[in-house]
């Protein structure tokens, strides 16, 4: 089911930020309670695919705020609905649940000077918090939007969580959205529109293995693993859309005087363009399928065979810049005072983009840096005028009552 559509223009982004002048100045007078949720959240463990103590903890939340229908769907994520004056399609908010970090991790987030140092500080405690500070923003009272709001927690949205909660949310909605926005880490700037898609496959070569001396002659897993990583990183590959093809892990064997029964390797491609990663897909294959045969070729015994699995799958796209939501978006970061800059990423925004949403990505305001390290920090610097621009764009996109 096609999207419901939006058309928003400037004037109208500038009257809801106008409207909002309220709204706005309670959630200044929040700050520090965001930042203290955000702190909070940091310090519950969430390593991709074990998200359920944080998940309970927002879910416990969103019913406090009073959103109807607080659920935790099949995959995990958590679901509540702010409802609409009139009702229709929904606009749905999202900010995700899980960190890099293993569950062993150290979480503790300590003040160093002006920052907030702890791992997930800001990827994602600051979206989740800026998330829940909306959801008691938009209260259906002081702030009431005409479509319905669905604030969404996913979950499996960094590495190999592949978008999980978010490509189960979008697949299962009854009513496809009017449009989406993901709220990701800080900053109050960047508008990402432009979906990064990635593809990730293991290819595995397996054969007969044995001694080294004795068996010599029978084709070598590992001696396909180096044919076919050296004949990928030759691939030609295109400037626009840029796209990148790495390959990230290798392994296989068991002993330097064993010739290995297995050898594989793991390979990263990404692309904007659907079309690219399909034809880079069947490259690969050919590249697996033309190593497997050329060391089977060169020695005697069983030849190798050769298996591709995708281990993972982004989808990509992009909405354009003369899209509403999109123009709504830079116009909100000009009503705030930053200068809006058009970006490229890959976050939950790719899933409801690949199925043709309106969908953008955004920071929830102030700095961060040093993602996806124990490192990581954030400093609440101006924090609160992210947190505006977040309100001004999902209030736009609903439609003020």
């Amino acid at each position: 089911m096609p999207a419901a559509s939006l058309s928003p223009s400037r004037s109208a982004t500038a009257h809801a930020f106008q409207a909002l002048a309220g709204a706005r100045a309670r959630l200044a007078d929040r700050d520090a309670a965001v930042v203290a949720t955000q702190v909070t959240l940091s310090e519950i463990a969430a390593p991709t695919g074990d998200e359920t103590a944080r998940g309970r903890w927002v879910a416990r939340r969103f019913a406090e705020l009073g959103l109807a229908g607080v659920r935790t769907d099949a995959a995990g994520n958590v679901i509540g609905r702010r409802q609409g004056a009139v009702g229709g399609a929904p606009v749905v908010v999202c900010a995700h649940l899980d960190t890099v970090f293993p569950r062993e991790t150290a979480l503790g987030v300590r003040r160093v000077r002006r920052r907030l140092v702890g791992p997930g500080i800001g990827d994602n405690g600051r979206g989740l918090a800026v998330m829940l500070a909306l959801a008691e923003e938009i209260d259906g009272r002081q702030v009431r939007t005409r479509r319905p709001v669905d604030f969404v927690a996913t979950v499996g949205e960094e590495g190999l969580g592949d978008l999980r909660g978010a490509k189960h949310f979008f697949a299962s909605a009854e009513e496809a959205p009017a449009a989406a926005i993901a709220l990701d880490g800080a900053g109050d700037e960047r508008v990402v529109h432009r979906a990064l898609g990635s593809r990730r496959f293991r290819v595995t070569f397996r054969g007969a293995g044995g001694h080294s001396w004795a068996a010599f002659g029978v084709p070598n897993a590992v001696h396909a693993v180096g044919i076919a990583t050296a004949q990928l990183a030759a691939l030609p590959l295109p400037r626009e859309p840029r796209t990148t093809l790495s390959v990230g892990r290798v392994g296989g064997g068991m002993s330097v005087n064993a010739i290995p029964e297995e050898g594989w390797l793991e390979v990263d491609l990404r692309s904007t363009a659907p079309a690219v990663l399909e034809r880079y897909d069947r490259e690969l294959r050919l590249v697996a399928r033309a190593a497997a045969a050329e060391e089977s070729a060169r020695r005697g015994g069983p030849p190798l065979t050769c298996r591709v699995e995708v281990i993972g799958d982004r989808p990509c796209g992009e909405v354009p810049a003369h899209e509403a939501l999109v123009r709504s978006a830079l116009e909100a970061t000009r009503l705030v005072g930053r200068d809006p800059e058009l970006a490229t990423a890959s976050t939950d925004a790719n899933v409801p983009i690949g199925r043709g949403i309106p969908a953008i990505a955004i920071g929830a305001g102030g700095r961060g840096g040093d993602a996806h390290t124990p490192a990581e920090w954030f400093e609440n610097a101006d924090g609160t005028l992210g947190v505006a621009r977040a309100l001004t764009i999902v209030v736009c996109a609903a439609e003020l009552a």
